[in-house]
């Protein structure tokens, strides 16, 4: 067995984590689990009491959720140059927490179909959809990457996260979201990730 693990669903966030193993290049053993059977029991509920994926086990420790794999993946494996140096990770911790809070918050509750009323914005983390979004929208305005001049962790997470927001019509087609996320998939290592879920998914339905 190998020293890391990942527990997913083919048709999960796990598609992210996916991604970043295979960028990393490094050898995993994969557990697929099932919406509402073996994801909701043991062993898999020692790993993530959430019963949720994706998590990952690397030397007895467990992680989970996606950003936080990603990041411990980039540091784990730093020979893949997935983080930059740690005196210049303002924007690298900056944009990847905003995305997993803010943004995700904001499309999660448009996704619902709630709004926030004006009145109760200062309540909510993320203030308001179009606050998060347009936020978004100038952080990428004129850069070829999210947190300096290469691609890193960073740009794999929030450029899923675009992907998979314009892929579910959850975000306006902007130009500078379009033109991001085409960027940074155009990987191979992301087009193995993908041939990978898909054919395990292909497994899982026949």
């Amino acid at each position: 067995m190998a020293d890391l693990i990942f527990y997913t669903n083919p048709q999960s966030r796990g598609q992210t984590v996916r991604w970043m193993l295979e960028e990393i290049g490094q050898p995993y053993d994969t557990q697929i689990l099932g919406y509402g059977t073996s994801m909701k029991a043991e062993p898999y509920l020692s790993i993530n009491p959430m019963g949720k994926v994706p998590a990952i086990q690397h030397r007895g420790k467990v992680v989970t959720e996606v950003a936080a794999i990603c990041l411990y993946l980039a540091d784990a494996f730093p020979e893949a140059g997935l983080a930059p140096d740690p005196r210049d990770r303002a924007d690298y911790y900056r944009w990847v927490f905003f995305t997993s809070g803010p943004v995700e918050a904001a499309f999660t509750t448009k996704s619902m179909g709630w709004e926030v009323p004006s009145e109760r914005q200062a309540m909510a983390g993320f203030g308001s959809y179009d606050t998060a979004i347009d936020t978004l929208e100038k952080g990428l305005t004129g850069r070829q990457f999210i947190a300096g001049d290469r691609f890193t962790a960073a740009d794999l997470f929030v450029g899923a996260m675009v992907n998979f927001m314009l892929t579910f019509k959850l975000l306006e087609p902007r130009p500078v979201f379009t033109d991001y996320a085409a960027r940074m998939t155009d990987r191979d290592a992301h087009r193995r990730a993908q041939e990978i879920d898909e054919r395990a998914a292909q497994e899982m339905s026949s």
